[in-house]
């Protein structure tokens, strides 16, 4: 799980503090955990700043206070604050730029030939998918890869992410499928078409920016004319 560090600390000597943190990122190169760092001033009290610091996790966050360097830089930091500066840990449970980076992580994914990809960095043990192609949903890693091996089978194919709006735990994908039917899909022999879809796909993301379950809509039909499909249902 995504893990946020704020620190809260009241200092007059702001531009030391300032090249004082440029010193430790240049010491910790290499080793240094975190993956994003904001500083911001109080608009109402210009000695008083907040630091923002994202950490991959927890623990991510512990070993890069237990750096020797880290040590050092906040006894240094202390020395130029006010008062002792406080902290705040927090759990992210929520983060919809994460939700949309995942999606996209997704459908890159998706793509490829022979096995599928175990989905186990973007999808959850139990993942649920619901499309209205199917007669049941897929319902854990398994049966969705088994699903995945099947258009792989079937198509060289990819995605491109047109739009994408999230809102609370739910990110909605806009997207443009282009395949090469190279071999049987739904009993259809391989035709060497090129064919394409649009559709949109809802996903429902956890607090650590996995994907719970995902919603499908997409012109199968238009699938099937293209692939010749319904030529022969119309003789």
């Amino acid at each position: 799980m995504t893990f946020v560090q704020l620190i809260d600390c009241r200092t007059s000597r702001f531009d030391e503090m300032n090249r004082l943190m440029d010193t430790w990122v240049e010491q910790t190169k290499g080793k240094r955990t975190a993956t994003h760092n904001v500083i911001g001033k109080d608009r109402s009290d210009a000695s008083h700043f907040i630091e923002i610091v994202e950490f991959p996790s927890y623990e991510e966050a512990m070993r890069n206070s237990n750096l020797p360097e880290t040590d050092k830089i906040f006894r240094d930091m202390v020395a130029l604050c006010d008062e002792m500066p406080t902290f705040t840990d927090l759990d992210v449970v929520r983060d919809e730029q994460l939700y949309e980076a995942t999606a996209r992580r997704f459908f890159a994914a998706l793509p490829g030939t022979g096995d599928a990809p175990t989905f186990n960095d973007v999808l959850i043990e139990d993942y649920h998918d619901h499309d209205p192609g199917n007669p049941q949903d897929a319902i854990g890693l398994d049966a969705f890869r088994r699903e995945v091996e099947v258009w792989r089978g079937g198509f060289d194919f990819s995605f491109t992410v047109e739009d994408q709006l999230a809102q609370g735990d739910r990110v909605c994908t806009r997207w443009t499928w282009n395949a090469l039917h190279k071999g049987e899909f739904l009993g259809i022999a391989a035709t060497g078409k090129r064919v394409s879809m649009t559709g949109t796909t809802i996903h429902r993301c956890t607090g650590d920016g996995k994907i719970a379950e995902g919603w499908w809509q997409y012109d199968r039909l238009g699938l099937m004319e293209q692939l010749g499909a319904l030529d022969a249902l119309e003789q």
